[in-house]
This record gives structure tokens, C-alpha cells and sequence, in this order.
């Protein structure tokens, strides 16, 4: 008897799916999208529509061939793609790509028994307008990419790239430094008195508000001279005690952005980090007593929804461990932002009794940091508010007015188990305060010291990612699913650098955000950039016809285009004279700038290829070798330090080596990338030499199910990666290519074209 096909996007899916369904069905992982458009040209008709031209993606042809094998045997094809847009599309290639007719579209927002069987009952077609979608998204960021990328290429330096979205994440870096570098700081003062009603024990301090009751702005140190001086002698006399009762409500449970967020100040997680984590707990792990089961919702959604037996399973945990005061009086559900989609639930754990201390053997550290931050997040999400008692004092002072706030924990509510980060550290609320002594109104008090202190206005902070990951959500621009990659391509670019945690632009990323500014003013502009999205919302819902919106904003922006081809200036580096003549063919030499830095080569390039090695930098040291001075020089593949003695001492060492994310399968450490004197990539423990771990291909993070070593990627020349390998040379393990990023698009705008289209800019 044939047997049902379902289709998933990754194959640690295929896991679980098989421990769930038997052998009534073969499950295959198509690793994501199997088709794109091809990476040399646009490959978009703008004239007819912008009908685009698709390929099967070169790593997924044997992949392709084994799933056509696979449907043609099969008596039913179930597509299973993610459950977002970019699952939509896959689902739709793959129908395309294999010859399917009619194939079921199923999904799932967790991958449970429970979850998996409903899909299979409630299969629907595919929905193009959720196709259409993606594809207008795609065709945008391919269009902005290869249309802006060769300008700047010209105009600037090679390899530059432009995209909708990450240029604009760029601006907002680019506007914020701005904004502190032309910050001018005002001065202004505070006082405050050091009160207690008896004993010193008891003391207080209240800051002062106000002057004949009107609130006091104190500019100078000489305003704040005269008021020390009014209050000389004078008696401080409780005026007012006013009590509240205060509530703290708990956090809405995650969505990708808010996930990103507190696992950047809590876990000092990148985004990058987090959703390949987050990845990891999604697909799954072997529990003992139930197999391969995912610990987590699906981690890309915008909506704070939760279904009503997880509330009941968290309802039922919270009474049964902390008491019944402590759970919600109703179910909670949270109030979605304007622009979510509300297309899944909330991330939560998928069984919330699975308890973090419980799991935590069978994770490794970062997922059991960030499975406990999921959990406690919804389960306090599903809890009652905390109370507090906040006693506000106000103090009389011949006529002027002090203030002081207290507060005592009544009922500690959701605190019992998780309390929400925060950006501004120092910024205090009225209920964190700590409680003052009991007061009573006309009761007098004793002054033990009043204290005056200078403070100046300080300029916005600089973007942290967490921050930038907020203005990037409130702002509309790209969705929670893209942050990550763009995050990663603004760095990878050098459009701007983490310093300190916080973003700052580069020269580079300014010059090239101003020129982007000057001549694509809407594609910079950032309420444009949200309204695109509003727009392939409306696709998406079947209120808005893609080819139209495509339209619409394709006219302008072309003559934009034409018109930065022409009017955009050359900000390049013309060679100078180096006043030396070519040891070759002894024309003159001339200093050239690359993306490496200057170089000195012949003027008579290409007809001669004459190099020579730049100026060195500063001194490095000694050479281990001969003694002569090392110094640091830039090359092909980054800077390095060399002998000065070169050609005849050829002693070399690596600066830096580069962090990959990915622990040490043998001691736990950090593995960096290193770079050999032959200029080819490896990969070794930063432990080294107390660890010796070295490995050709970068550790994928996972262990071999054949002999439990590690597995590592297994690259093609360029770099591109040709699939997953086991690092045991004794074993025969392989897996095919892993799947793109979710929400390319986002990383397609930065693709550079080919040298012959950009010559033809």
C-alpha cells in the first residue's frame, strides 16, 4: 500500500514527525525554499508584470529529484511547510517545482502529537494571496538590491549594497549618532534632604518639587545657592501622606521581537543567536518516556495569542505550585500591536509542565537559558498582577516643597516566578522604591543634610539590539522574522560596528546612508518603508492586488534610479602619483585605495599588473624568528602582522580571530574562525593550546546520529555550502545543504551583481 508524503522544511522535523505517524507515512525535509531567483541576473518581466523567472536553487537538485521520486509513489502529498509566508511560498514552489496537483496544505504552530494530527484532519489549498505576499516582498528587495547596489559600486568603492529594509535600519543608526554628536547639554541642579522622624536609622531622603507651589526648575548654582540659603534654619514639617495601592500587571508572553529583546539584556544573546536557538527548541529534542518532541511554539509571530487548553494547562500548574491566588481570575489574552498578523499563537512552551529544572539535562547551555526565559515569561504572563503599597510623602520648608516615595510589596503576584527587563537600567518606579518610615501629617522631622548636585541633560543612547530591534517594530520597518538578518548584514557590510554593545555608523555607512538619503528619498524614507509593509499585509489578506502595488511604486522609483546614475557624485579615491617609477615596465606607480586599503601598483594597469606591498603600520613587536620589528599590514584576507624583513623572513600571524557562535564540541569553549598561511578558512577552539579541537568545515552545533561525534558544513570553493558532513573521517554521514535563513529577502538586497552589469552601470 503506498503511503502519505508529507513534506516539512527541516529535516530534524522528520524526527519527530516519524515517532508521531509510523509507517502509514514517509516524511521528507525539503530544506526550505528549493526554488529562487537565480542569484546573476533580476530574473523579474517588469514589462509583463514583473512575472518572475524561477530556478531550482543548484544545492536542492538532488533534493528535488528525491521528492518527485517520492510524490509520484505517494497516495497522498501533504505540504508542511512553516506556518508563516515564507512556509506559504515554499509550499507553493514545491507544488511548481515537483508537478504536484491538488496537494494538501497543512500546518502547525508546535510540533506535538496532538498538533500534528489536527493538521492532517483540517488540510486546506495554498493560499496565494499569502504566496503573492512573499513574492511581492522578494521581488521588492531583488529590484531596490540590484538596481542601487551597482551605483553605489561606482560611485564609491566595489562590493557596497543597498537594500529597502536594511538601509533604513542603517539611517536610523546614522540619525541617532547625529543627534548625539550636535547634543548640547543644559545644565540644571537637584536638591535633596536627608530627613528622618527620630533616629538616624529611619532616615529619608525626599527631593525637592517645588517653590510656592509651583513646580521648580533649577538652572545654575547660583539659583541653587539662593534657595540653600532660604532654607536656612528652617523647620520641615510632613505636609500630606498619600497612600495608593498600586498594581504591576505581567509582560504579554513573547513574540519574536519581544523575544529578541529581553534575550539581548537578560542572555546577551544577538538576534542571530536567539532564533537559531529558539530553531533548536522549536524542532525539538529526545525526551525519555515520549521521543523526539518540540519544546516551543513557533518562534516567528507577531501575535500574543494563546490557545485556550494552554491557558488551562497553565492555570492548572500555577495553582497547583504556588496557590490559587496566584493564577489569572480569567484567562489573559493580550492586545495585539496594529500590524500584527495574528496569524499563530504566541511562543510558549508547548507542554508547560515540562518544567525547565526538568529538561535541562537534555539541552545544552544557551537552549536551557532560553527555554527557562520562554517559560517563566508565559507562565507569568498567565499570572495575577503584583501589588504594592506606595506612600507618597509630601514635605513643607518654609515655602518650599520636598517629595518623597515609598513602597512595600503586598502581594508579589507574577514576581513569584519572572520579572521583564529593562533598557533604562537606572530609571526607578514609584513601587521598586524602597518603603519609608511611618509618617503622619504636621509631624515634624529632622534635617540631617541637604544636598545640592550639578547634572546635565544627556543625548539619546546610542541603539543597543534590543533597542534597535524595538524602533525597528514600532517604526513598521521589515517584520520580527527579518531582524536578525538585518542586523547581521548592516555589520557584515560595515555600514555600521558594535562597540560597547551599542551601534555606531562607520564613515562608510554615513557617506553611503547620505548618498541614499539625497537620491532615494522615499526608500529611505522611513514611514514609506512601513507603509510597504501595510501594503503586502493587504496582499497577503486578499485586499490588495500585487502586480498594482508593484506598479505603483516602481514608476517613481526607476526615474529615481536613472537620475542617481547621472547626478549622484563620485565620492572614489582617483589614484595618486607614489613618485616611483614601475620596477616592470617603468612607467610611473600610482597609490590605489581597495577595499583592503591603499596598495602602490603600475599606472599602466591592466596592460601591466605591477604590486607592491603597502606602507606598514605601526610596530607589533619583535619577529619571533629573526628579531627584526613586526608590523601590522592589510591584506586579501583581512589584517595581519609581518616581519618587516619580508621577502627574507616571511614570518606572519593572525590578528584576531573571528567568533562563529557555535560552542566547542570538546571543551565547551568558543570556536573561532582562523584563517592559514595559505589564506585558507579553519576552525579551532579559542581555548587554544589548552584545547586542541580544529576542524575544515564550521561546527554546525549538532552531533552525528551515527557515531555521535559532531557535524560540520562541507563547503564548495566559494564558500557556499554543499551540505552537512560528520567530522569522524571514519564515518559516512551526510546531509544535504541546510535551509536559506527564514525571510531572505532581507539578505537578497545586499546580493552584488555580476563584474559585467557592473561595468554596464
Amino acid at each position: 500500500m503506498a503511503k502519505k508524503l508529507i513534506i516539512v522544511e527541516s529535516p530534524a522535523k522528520t524526527k519527530t514527525l516519524k515517532g508521531f505517524l509510523g509507517s502509514d507515512y514517509q516524511i521528507e525535509a525539503s530544506m526550505g525554499h528549493v526554488r529562487d531567483l537565480p542569484e546573476k541576473k533580476l530574473s523579474i518581466d517588469i514589462a509583463n508584470d514583473f512575472a518572475p523567472t524561477y530556478v531550482i536553487i543548484p544545492e536542492r537538485k538532488d533534493v528535488v529529484a528525491k521528492l518527485i521520486a517520492a510524490a509520484k509513489n505517494a497516495s497522498e502529498v501533504y505540504l508542511a511547510s512553516d506556518p508563516d509566508r515564507e512556509g506559504e511560498a515554499i509550499s507553493w514552489h514545491l507544488q511548481e517545482a515537483l508537478g504536484l496537483v491538488n496537494p494538501r496544505r497543512i500546518q502547525f504552530n508546535e510540533i506535538t502529537k496532538t498538533a500534528v494530527q489536527a493538521a492532517l484532519k483540517n488540510y486546506r489549498t495554498i493560499d496565494m494571496d499569502r504566496v503573492n505576499a512573499q513574492q511581492a516582498r522578494r521581488e521588492l528587495d531583488r529590484i531596490v538590491g540590484y538596481k542601487i547596489s551597482p551605483i553605489l559600486a561606482k560611485k564609491v568603492q566595489p562590493r557596497l549594497s543597498a537594500g529597502r529594509v536594511q538601509s533604513v535600519a542603517v539611517r536610523l543608526i546614522a540619525d541617532r549618532e547625529r543627534e548625539i554628536l550636535a547634543f548640547k547639554p543644559v545644565e540644571y541642579w537637584s536638591i535633596t534632604a536627608s530627613l528622618t522622624p527620630d533616629l538616624v536609622k529611619n532616615k529619608f531622603d525626599a527631593a525637592l518639587i517645588q517653590r510656592d507651589a509651583k513646580k521648580l526648575e533649577i538652572s545654575n548654582q547660583a539659583a541653587t545657592d539662593q534657595i540653600l540659603s532660604d532654607l536656612k534654619g528652617a523647620a520641615y514639617t510632613v505636609k500630606s501622606v498619600k497612600r495608593t495601592e498600586k498594581r504591576r500587571n505581567p509582560a504579554a508572553p513573547f513574540i519574536t521581537s519581544t523575544l529578541q529583546q529581553e534575550a539581548s539584556r537578560k542572555l546577551g544573546f544577538n538576534a542571530k543567536t536567539t532564533m537559531r536557538v529558539a530553531q533548536q527548541l522549536y524542532e525539538g529534542v529526545d525526551v525519555p518516556g515520549e521521543g523526539h518532541v518540540g519544546l516551543i511554539t513557533y518562534m516567528r509571530t507577531d501575535s500574543t495569542r494563546i490557545a485556550d487548553e494552554a491557558q488551562a494547562a497553565a492555570r492548572h500548574l500555577i495553582t497547583e505550585t504556588y496557590g490559587a491566588k496566584y493564577a489569572a481570575t480569567l484567562g489573559k489574552q493580550y492586545k495585539k500591536g496594529g500590524a500584527a498578523q495574528d496569524a499563530h499563537e504566541a511562543i510558549r512552551p508547548t507542554d508547560v509542565n515540562r518544567l525547565p529544572d526538568r529538561i535541562s539535562q537534555l539541552l545544552n547551555r544557551d537552549q536551557e537559558r532560553l527555554y527557562k526565559l520562554i517559560w517563566q515569561r508565559f507562565v507569568a504572563s498567565q499570572m495575577a498582577p503584583a501589588v504594592f503599597d506606595v506612600v507618597t510623602v509630601d514635605i513643607a520648608a518654609v515655602n518650599y516643597t520636598f517629595r518623597a516615595t515609598g513602597s512595600t510589596m503586598k502581594f508579589d503576584g507574577f514576581l513569584r516566578v519572572y520579572t521583564e527587563g529593562r533598557d533604562d537600567v537606572n530609571k526607578v518606579e514609584d513601587e521598586d522604591k524602597q518603603p519609608l518610615p511611618p509618617l503622619t501629617e504636621a509631624q515634624i522631622l529632622k534635617l540631617l543634610a541637604l544636598t545640592p548636585k550639578q547634572h546635565f541633560t544627556e543625548p539619546p543612547p546610542r541603539f543597543t539590539e534590543a533597542t534597535l530591534v524595538k524602533a525597528l517594530e514600532e517604526k513598521g520597518i521589515g517584520r520580527p522574522s527579518t531582524y536578525a538578518s538585518i542586523i547581521a548584514t548592516i555589520q557584515d557590510r560595515q555600514y555600521v560596528e558594535l562597540a560597547e554593545k551599542k551601534f555606531r555608523p562607520t564613515a562608510l555607512g554615513l557617506t553611503v546612508n547620505d548618498l541614499l538619503v539625497k537620491h532615494f528619498p522615499s526608500i529611505m524614507d522611513i514611514t514609506f518603508t512601513a507603509g510597504m509593509e501595510s501594503q503586502l499585509d493587504g496582499v497577503a489578506e486578499g485586499k490588495e492586488d500585487w502586480v498594482q502595488m508593484m506598479r505603483r511604486w516602481y514608476d517613481p522609483f526607476a526615474e529615481s534610479v536613472k537620475k542617481a546614475g547621472t547626478e549622484m557624485e563620485s565620492l572614489k579615491v582617483p589614484p595618486r602619483e607614489a613618485g616611483q617609477d614601475c620596477p616592470t615596465c617603468g612607467k610611473p606607480m600610482v597609490i590605489r585605495s581597495s577595499r583592503y586599503g591603499e596598495f602602490v601598483s603600475c599606472s599602466d594597469y591592466p596592460k601591466c599588473k605591477t604590486i607592491v606591498r603597502p606602507e606598514a603600520e605601526e610596530s607589533e613587536g619583535e619577529c619571533p624568528k629573526c628579531g627584526k620589528p613586526m608590523q601590522a599590514r592589510a591584506g586579501r584576507f583581512g589584517k595581519f602582522i609581518a616581519c618587516t624583513d619580508y621577502p627574507e623572513c616571511k614570518t606572519t600571524k593572525q590578528i584576531s580571530a573571528v567568533k562563529v557562535d557555535v560552542p566547542c564540541p570538546k571543551c565547551g569553549g568558543e570556536v573561532v574562525q582562523k584563517r592559514s598561511k595559505k589564506g585558507a578558512t579553519f576552525f579551532g577552539c579559542g581555548n587554544y593550546p589548552k584545547c586542541d579541537f580544529v576542524a575544515w568545515g564550521k561546527p554546525v552545533g549538532r552531533s552525528c546520529p551515527r557515531c555521535e561525534s559532531i557535524l560540520v558544513e562541507n563547503t564548495f570553493r566559494g564558500g557556499r555550502i554543499a551540505g552537512i558532513k560528520c567530522h569522524n573521517a571514519e564515518c559516512d554521514y551526510k546531509e544535504a545543504a541546510p535551509p536559506k535563513a527564514k525571510e531572505s529577502d532581507e539578505a537578497e538586497v545586499v546580493e552584488f551583481v555580476s563584474e559585467r552589469e557592473l561595468a554596464a552601470a
